[in-house]
Formats: structure tokens, C-alpha cells, sequence
């Protein structure tokens, strides 16, 4: 039952746990681990104890993993020591044993490519040189020349994350990294083509979400996740309705993005007032593609029965859960075989 005693029956339970059938990803659930940053990579190379970490819950009823965010290839990419990277050879083979670790257990995997920006403190880079936590200005806008190098690594690191038989690849353009950045007009303050109105400030998205297309090709899948609310000293909303969303979601995508992941506040949250629907489900409205939301599930206060609504009402497709998997490598299996009496 959910935390207000309402029981999911049998039939809500199993709608979670049947097949997920894109045309090109098939997911055996459709939940899905959202990526969480754990800090724990030494040199960036992940360890055994980051391969059992994902095969523990690789096996317990989830569909689809999404790596912790995974840096690029570019001296600005990771935002602390313990983030993992996603290039260089010893981190690539580790990579390859936890990808094909998880997918023995008919799980699916795919890496989150991120690239921190003006969120690493010491030599960060982003559109303006403006931290997006304080939104103080700490740095000198980006170079075109920096900027052709940073698309040309997130495009390296998906070529490399087919070639390692990983099943997709998510783009980072949420948690304040360098794409959401560029998304923001606090943050990205260019009077160039990068700069200006929302369209403008999708360029640098979209050359990146194009040179990853190109490099994994028109078959492989390409998720792109985002969100609505800033952090830190940024509290405005990306976009103020849904005309302005349809403006954000058009260029990404003709960029190729297959797979649209949401992180919001509160799934039971209105993206707009005057609207029931929350960011997934206008998502979802907008562009006709699948959508993955995650905003809570498992936690105390997320009804897990008006989520599953959500899915049957095809207002979403799968849902995310990022700290219950963390705590409780079980979680979605216990919520299979109804151990599970609350969604905390």
C-alpha cells in the first residue's frame, strides 16, 4: 500500500514490471535507477565495490541502470576526485566488466556522459564564466575552440560506450552541469549564436546531442535528461509554460534524442499552473517520445499507487528511483512480491 494505506493490487504492481518495447531499447521492467553521484571512483577508475554496487540491483527487478554521472574526456569535466571517468583505458575496462556484469542479469545499462563545468571550483569553464550556484561570476566565457573540444569528447565517450556493449547513453543536462549551463539565461549570459533567447542557448546542446547522434549512429539509443527547477542561488524555472517548453524540446529533438528523463521536485507537482500534468507528462504530450521521470519514488510522501496511474494513463513510461535503490538494493524487487507495505 501506498504511505496513505491505499494497497496496489496485482494488476498495478505488475504494470511496473512488464516489458518496455522501443524500437530500438527493450527493458525487462520499466524501472529505472536514476544517476546518483557517489564520489567513490579512486584515480576516476571504478572498483569492485562499484561493480557489485550495480549488480545488486541489476538482479533485484530493474530495467534499466543509469550510471552515476561519468565525466568526459576534458580537464573541467569532473567536478570532484572521486567522480568517475568515462575515458583512458583503465577506466574504460572497468566500465566494460560492470556493464557486462549487469546485463547477465537481463538488465540493461547506459552511462550518464556529464561534464561538470563551472561546478568544479578550482578551473571550471562554462558559457559565461558564472558559478550556478551563487551565480557570482568567477571565470571567463568559454572559447569556441573549448567549446568544439567538449562536444567532440561527449561524442568520443558515447563511441566508446557502444563499442564497450553498453545498451544507450544519457546526456547530462540537469543537476547544474555545463549543458544546463548553457540552457540557463542565468548562467549563460553570450551575446554570441550560444546566447540570447532560449533557441539560442539549445545551440551548444544540440552540437553536442548531434556529435554524440553521428558517433553511435541512427540505431543506438540517446537519452537526454533535464529539469525545470535551478539550484542554489538559481531558483527560476527553466521555461515559464508550456509554448516556451515546446521551444526547449523541438531542437533537442531534431538533435536525435530518443528517450526524454525528467528530474523533478514532486511528481504530483503541476509543471504549470492551469495544468494537471507534471513535466513528464508534458514532455510526453509535446514530443511523442518516452519519458523517464524521477522526482522522489520510494521516498516518504510519494504515493507509489498515483504513480503507476501515471503509467497507465501513458502520462509517463518509466519510472526513475534514485536514493530508495541507494539505501535498499532490493527495493523493486520487494515491491514485486509486495514485501513492500510503503513506498518509503
Amino acid at each position: 500500500m501506498d504511505m496513505r494505506g491505499n494497497f496496489l493490487c496485482l494488476r498495478e504492481v505488475d504494470l511496473l514490471f512488464r516489458p518496455f518495447v522501443h524500437r530500438k531499447i527493450c527493458l525487462p521492467t520499466r524501472i529505472t535507477m536514476a544517476p546518483l553521484a557517489r564520489g567513490l571512483a579512486r584515480g576516476g577508475v571504478p572498483g569492485l565495490d562499484m561493480l557489485r554496487y550495480y549488480q545488486q540491483r541489476a538482479a533485484a527487478d530493474v530495467g534499466l541502470i543509469v550510471t552515476e554521472p561519468v565525466a568526459v574526456n576534458d580537464p573541467s569535466a569532473a567536478d570532484d576526485a572521486g567522480m568517475p571517468h568515462f575515458y583512458g583505458g583503465a577506466a574504460l575496462r572497468e566500465w566494460k566488466r560492470i556493464c557486462r556484469a549487469v546485463q547477465a542479469t537481463g538488465c540493461r545499462m547506459a552511462p550518464q556522459l556529464s561534464h561538470a563545468g563551472m561546478l568544479r571550483q578550482a578551473d571550471g569553464c562554462g558559457p559565461s564564466g558564472v558559478d550556478p550556484l551563487t551565480l557570482e561570476k568567477r571565470g571567463e566565457p568559454m572559447s569556441r575552440e573549448r567549446m568544439r573540444a567538449v562536444v567532440l569528447a561527449f561524442a568520443q565517450a558515447a563511441a566508446d560506450a557502444r563499442l564497450l556493449g553498453f545498451d544507450a547513453v544519457e546526456i547530462n543536462g540537469a543537476r547544474s552541469g555545463l549543458l544546463e549551463q548553457f540552457l540557463r539565461a542565468s548562467t549563460n549570459l553570450r551575446h554570441d549564436e550560444y546566447g540570447g533567447d532560449l533557441v539560442r542557448r539549445t545551440r551548444f546542446v544540440c552540437e553536442v546531442l548531434h556529435a554524440v547522434r553521428k558517433a553511435v549512429g541512427r540505431s543506438f539509443p540517446l537519452m537526454f535528461r533535464f529539469s525545470l527547477s535551478g539550484r542554489g542561488g538559481d531558483e527560476s524555472q527553466l521555461v515559464a509554460s508550456p509554448a516556451e517548453l515546446e521551444t526547449l524540446l523541438q531542437p533537442l529533438c531534431e538533435a536525435g534524442v530518443d528517450i526524454f528523463a525528467c528530474t523533478v521536485q514532486d511528481l504530483r507537482r503541476p509543471a504549470f499552473a492551469g495544468s494537471a500534468l507534471n513535466l513528464a507528462g508534458w514532455v510526453k504530450m509535446l514530443t511523442r517520445r518516452p519519458v523517464v521521470c524521477e522526482g522522489g519514488v520510494g521516498l516518504p510522501g510519494a504515493e507509489l499507487s498515483r504513480l503507476v496511474q501515471l503509467v497507465q494513463a501513458q502520462q509517463l513510461d518509466l519510472l526513475s528511483v534514485g536514493r530508495a535503490l541507494h539505501a535498499d538494493a532490493g527495493w523493486a524487487a520487494s515491491v514485486r512480491l509486495g514485501r513492500k507495505t510503503r513506498d518509503a
